[in-house]
């Protein structure tokens, strides 16, 4: 009868061992692909958090303005205010520029011109350095990383989510490290949070 009882023990513990074992190795460890994620029209277009010049010359009183596109995608400039700026060219928005100038008669003729400065992606959660990097075309997912002092120890590799025009993307940093066919592409604007892992 004790036989029994701790054979039954001993058939019991094995099935916990094996059942905690078996929900261990079906943990997901991240996407087996990254979703392939649209990449909202050029990367040329002006958006939100980009770093603009605007030169106004050609005029009796030829300034050099600093602004930055807003959240709402609006620039303030001198005796025009607000100015439509996301979603265009640097090309067109010294156009459309020059155009509400001459339209509300301030000047009869403008030269306009648009240099962007700087554009950045943001990388916040388990990273060493969070905060902003500044965008450059060959910018990726894994070179952002890269770029903020790389994970924490606490990082969650295989779940890394990327915010792109509000939608949502959550990507496996572990499997573009291994296929750089796996690894995105950034634009400006966008946004990286790295989360906890629970272990």
């Amino acid at each position: 009868m004790a036989v029994t009882l701790a054979c039954r023990s001993l058939i019991i513990a094995l099935g916990a061992l094996v059942f905690f074992l078996s929900g261990c190795a079906s943990t997901p460890s991240g996407p087996a692909t990254n979703p392939r994620i649209p990449d909202a029209g050029s990367a040329a277009l002006l958006r939100p958090g980009d770093s603009l010049v605007v030169s106004i010359q050609g005029v009796p009183d030829p300034s050099n303005n600093g602004v930055q596109i807003n959240d709402q995608g609006i620039i303030s400039l001198p005796l025009i205010g607000i100015v439509n700026a996301a979603g265009l060219t640097p090309s067109d928005l010294s156009q459309r520029v020059r155009a509400t100038y001459v339209e509300r008669r301030i000047y009869t003729t403008v030269d306009i011109s648009v240099a962007v400065t700087e554009r950045y992606v943001y990388v916040g959660g388990e990273v060493q350095r969070p905060g902003r990097i500044i965008w450059t075309p060959d910018l990726t997912l894994t070179k952002a990383i890269q770029a903020a002092g790389g994970f924490t120890l606490y990082a969650r590799e295989t779940s890394v989510n990327l915010v792109r025009d509000q939608s949502a993307y959550q990507l496996n940093v572990i499997l573009a490290q291994r296929n750089p066919g796996e690894d995105v592409a950034l634009i400006p604007g966008d946004s990286i949070q790295v989360s906890r892992s629970a272990f």
